[in-house]
């Protein structure tokens, strides 16, 4: 398998963000046990959260303009990171001490919305960097070795595969930090919960040693990457637009409007359309099409709602998973992904966007039938005649080692899908804006979530943190309803959307 030094520093760009996974496990149960807050409401910060992602735009044209400087905008990057880490960090040790100036929720919510913001400036500059890599003087002796298309597959594989061996180290450094945790009294819990956030304030320091790898790797490679641009009005034009952007969603972000972020998924839809009609002008007519088919494809299965924090709820108090456990799983989930890739490496690179998200699409569905299943007791009866082999953990187990390499498997043809097709001028912005779009459909899965945890309530156990006292019962009755729902839409919305597109003349032929 071909692999270039000048790979490594966007490599380690994304390995720290692989690693910021560090923090799920504790985030979900410190989520679950010490704030009170609704499934509806958590996937209304997952909204907001996701924002940040669709915000690539402004960020790609500071790239493409002051390219020299790239490793200032890593480093700002990572004292974000740094921050919100820091924050959530103090908010478990030293709980009194923030909520003196503020309540805990609004510290949550702060640390949840810096966190991405952070990952965001460091990915544009990381996504441009293997653009860079691909297209550098040194690497023009190698076309014949292999085609461009599929060195940017290739390099974007290496990519999906640095994010992944983040999180298997991250699910062995869970698993030390959680060992022994039914036996473990509360302080010593939220001690645990201290330590791996004490160790996630390092993660920056990853994406750091990326911007001292670029800087020694600079000459040795002939790096070099356009920056002034034969049309600056469609330069600014982008740029302007994506700051209005920024500030219109801040301002309904700040203020709580009614239908806000409809509002703001709408209209960043239409931004978003209006700089890819400019970014896609100079391309032929046919491959014009092409392209905002196969973003609407995207987009479309990127968009499909999940079922939020009542499934985690539900196997956390009825399946009774614990931290030990979901680490386990996140390391299983890990490794299966790295082998899933290996293995996959041609049929992904070679095979159709259609065709591949058709395959995904009947996959996803396949697999939330496990957990529906679980749900009417069906590791109950596994486990009585298994004698307690097959039981809710054994499923749960080898469902997730199936399922993991879907995630990843969308997300390499989608990458270098961009990085193929994006002008040399605007390699940042065009990567940027169609990533943005892609993005922007995280955000829009957060929505409908929420949609559907308002139609099918599920509550978990909420106590007095003070005297134990239950506050509100947990009720999972409509959890089956739920996944049903997920399974229909999942399967049907992407596969229909798939088939219209491909009979027009925006289908794609990628």
């Amino acid at each position: 398998m071909l692999f270039r030094l000048i790979y490594l520093p966007p490599l380690l760009i994304y390995l720290s963000a692989g690693v910021s996974g560090l923090t799920s496990i504790v985030g979900i149960f410190f989520l679950k046990d010490y704030l009170n807050l609704s499934a509806a409401f958590i996937a209304s910060i997952g909204f907001w959260a996701g924002i940040p992602w669709a915000l690539k735009m402004p960020v790609g044209f500071l790239v493409d303009k002051f390219w020299k400087n790239k490793n200032y905008l890593v480093l700002l990057g990572a004292v974000i990171i740094f921050v919100s880490i820091f924050i959530m960090f103090l908010l478990i040790s030293k709980r009194d001490l923030m909520e003196a100036f503020l309540p805990a929720e609004t510290w949550f919510i702060l640390s949840s919305i810096l966190t991405p913001v952070g990952y965001v400036i460091q990915d544009v500059v990381a996504d441009a960097m293997t653009v860079e890599a691909v297209e550098s003087k040194s690497n023009r002796k190698y076309n014949k070795e292999i085609s461009k298309r599929n060195e940017h597959m290739l390099l974007q594989l290496y990519g999906r595969f640095s994010i992944i061996l983040g999180s298997l180290l991250v699910g062995l450094i869970n698993i030390y930090f959680f060992s022994g945790v039914d036996n473990m009294k509360e302080s010593q819990t939220l001690q645990a919960y201290t330590n791996v956030y004490l160790l996630a304030l390092f993660i920056p320091l990853l994406s750091i040693s990326g911007v001292i790898l670029s800087n020694l790797f600079k000459n040795k490679f002939q790096l070099k990457y356009e920056q002034k641009s034969e049309d600056d009005k469609l330069d600014y034009k982008i740029f302007l637009a994506s700051i209005f952007f920024v500030f219109f969603a801040l301002i309904f972000g700040s203020f709580k409007f009614p239908l806000s972020q409809e509002f703001v998924l709408f209209t960043s839809l239409v931004l978003i359309f209006f700089l890819m009609k400019y970014l896609v002008k100079p391309l032929s007519k046919e491959k014009k099409f092409t392209i905002i088919g196969t973003a609407i494809i995207i987009f479309v299965y990127r968009a499909i709602p999940g079922p939020g924090s009542g499934l985690t709820w539900f196997e956390i108090d009825i399946l009774g998973f614990d931290q030990s456990f979901l680490s386990y799983l996140s390391v299983n989930a890990a490794f299966i992904t790295l082998l899933g890739l290996l293995f996959l490496k041609k049929i992904i690179i070679s095979t159709s966007l259609a065709k591949l998200f058709i395959f995904l699409s009947l996959l996803s569905g396949i697999f939330y039938l496990p957990s529906l299943f679980m749900y009417y007791g069906i590791h109950n009866f596994t486990s009585s005649i298994t004698g307690g082999i097959v039981d809710a953990r054994f499923i749960a187990f080898i469902n997730t080692a199936i399922e993991s390499p879907l995630g990843q498997v969308a997300m390499i043809p989608l990458l270098g899908w961009i990085a193929k097709n994006a002008p040399l001028k605007y390699k940042a912005t065009f990567f940027a804006v169609f990533a943005s779009f892609t993005n922007l459909a995280l955000s829009a899965r957060e929505l409908f979530t929420k949609y559907l945890n308002k139609i099918f309530i599920i509550k978990r156990e909420v106590l007095d943190n003070k005297n134990n006292n239950i506050l509100e019962r947990a009720d999972y009755s409509s959890l089956d309803e739920l996944l049903i729902c997920l399974i229909i839409i999942t399967v049907l919305v992407p596969i229909l959307t798939i088939i219209f597109i491909q009979k027009t003349r925006f289908k794609s032929l990628e």
